[in-house]
């Protein structure tokens, strides 16, 4: 941060600015970022509704007081020495995310930044900033947030380490019911089948973090958010549809990546049906990879599988107990996709000889790793192609 500079000094001395919203600067040699101080006043709705002042007349503590939290309104002088205005160390310390002043209500984006804290660190809120980002709810500040930067910080916070604190955050502001309502309305919903599970909503907060554990990709931990979203009653005709429905509405409010959007919209179809995979036979599974198109995008269906994996440890009793299903899916694939098609294609015979003659080879090579996988001891239905 630079104090008592201006941006026509800073140009002058041969910075670069880079900055789109604040005054930000690139050193000439060194590339590193230097940003004056800076001072805003709410002029609208929503995280661009600001007015940005920077002179050589703003000072430290004037900046730091435009933070969001105390533990981000910390800084180093050239001697290395501690400036702390606003007990951020102490909270530090303790774990407490607390806001510095009551401008934090003035930019939305900071209700689902905090949350993302609460996820990366495992801090707690303090009480009085709870109260804020209740107000902030109520005010209809997050209604204004735009859809590329709710997206990016919810994304974020489903990659840290505690994702599940993200949700926890957002529902006990009742941010949750305004940005992801369908996420929200599963808690207090039991999760199907009866007595496997009391709350579908704490279910899937066991789930973020267990593919938190196993550090799953984006895609992963997104169709983990998604996977039950059909469960918003417990009514099991329809969930599938109503699972679709919902996740549709919302990739497309937040655009969501396709990737991400894709393989969500795979584990709400096919999670019940791979759940249960050990009771397939290989007619049934080659068809299954066949509809999960598992022949040509066999690393989709892997991620597919882990979503499926997570799902299955995040039910009590399940944290640590072995998957079959998954390993068995994957035997079988894998065996299938060792059918070489070009050699099967050369022999002629036109196109539905060819195709036909192919899914039969998958169905001997899928029927023989089932019989291998007899020798494992993993659930098996022996049956014939």
């Amino acid at each position: 941060m630079v104090v008592g500079s201006s941006p026509e000094e800073m140009a002058q001395l041969g910075y670069r600015p880079v900055g789109r919203d604040f005054p930000v600067f690139l050193h000439p040699q060194t590339r590193e970022e230097y940003a004056l101080a800076r001072t805003e006043r709410k002029t609208a709705r929503g995280y661009r509704g600001f007015q940005v002042h920077c002179s050589p007349e703003v000072t430290l503590e004037e900046d730091l007081l435009r933070r969001d939290l105390t533990i981000n309104a910390l800084a180093r002088d050239e001697q290395g020495r501690l400036i702390d205005l606003f007990g951020g160390e102490r909270d530090l310390q303790l774990g407490v995310l607390r806001h510095v002043s009551d401008a934090f209500t003035e930019d939305p984006v900071r209700v689902l930044r905090l949350a993302r804290f609460a996820a990366r660190f495992a801090f707690e809120i303090a009480p009085a900033t709870l109260a804020l980002l209740c107000q902030m709810v109520a005010e209809g500040e997050v209604d204004a947030l735009v859809p590329e930067r709710a997206w990016q910080e919810i994304s974020q916070g489903l990659l840290e380490d505690h994702p599940a604190l993200m949700l926890d955050a957002l529902r006990s502001c009742g941010a949750l019911a305004r940005i992801l309502p369908e996420v929200d309305a599963l808690f207090g919903v039991p999760l199907l089948p009866a007595g496997e599970e009391t709350d579908t909503g704490l279910h899937l907060l066991r789930v973020l973090d267990f593919a938190a554990t196993r550090r799953c990709p984006l895609p992963v931990r997104f169709a983990c958010l998604l996977s039950n979203i059909g469960h918003q009653s417990p009514q099991t005709e329809g969930q599938e549809a109503r699972g679709e429905r919902l996740a549709a509405a919302l990739c497309e409010r937040l655009r969501v990546p396709t990737d991400c959007r894709e393989l969500a919209r795979m584990a709400i179809v096919a999670q019940e049906q791979i759940h249960g995979a050990v009771g397939l036979n290989a007619r049934a599974l080659v068809d299954l990879f066949t509809r999960l198109d598992g022949f040509r995008r066999p690393e989709r269906f892997g991620q597919l599988l882990l979503a499926c994996l997570c799902d299955y440890h995040g039910r009590p009793g399940f944290e640590v107990a072995p998957y079959p299903a998954g390993e068995r899916l994957r035997r079988c694939l894998e065996a299938a996709r060792g059918v070489d098609s070009g050699a099967i294609a050369r022999l002629g015979g036109g196109g539905l000889v060819i195709a036909s003659a192919i899914d039969r080879a998958r169905l001997l090579a899928v029927q023989q790793a089932l019989e291998d996988t007899l020798q494992s001891g993993l659930p098996i239905l022996r049956s014939t192609p």
